[in-house]
């Protein structure tokens, strides 16, 4: 619950947001997973967006 209210405080939408990082966290390096938070989340996906343009 703490995690879908910090989405939800962050401006995300909280399935979107759970769904891609436990797609991606099986790969991800250990020492960047602060990555993943969800006010850095945000981030990684205009990041992801804008490579993929």
């Amino acid at each position: 619950m703490t995690i879908i209210e910090t989405a939800k405080l962050n401006g995300l939408d909280p399935q979107a947001y759970l769904a891609d990082v436990l797609d991606c966290i099986h790969d991800h390096k250990i020492n960047k997973l602060d990555d993943l938070l969800p006010w850095t989340w945000k981030a990684l996906g205009q990041a992801a967006d804008s490579r993929a343009a």
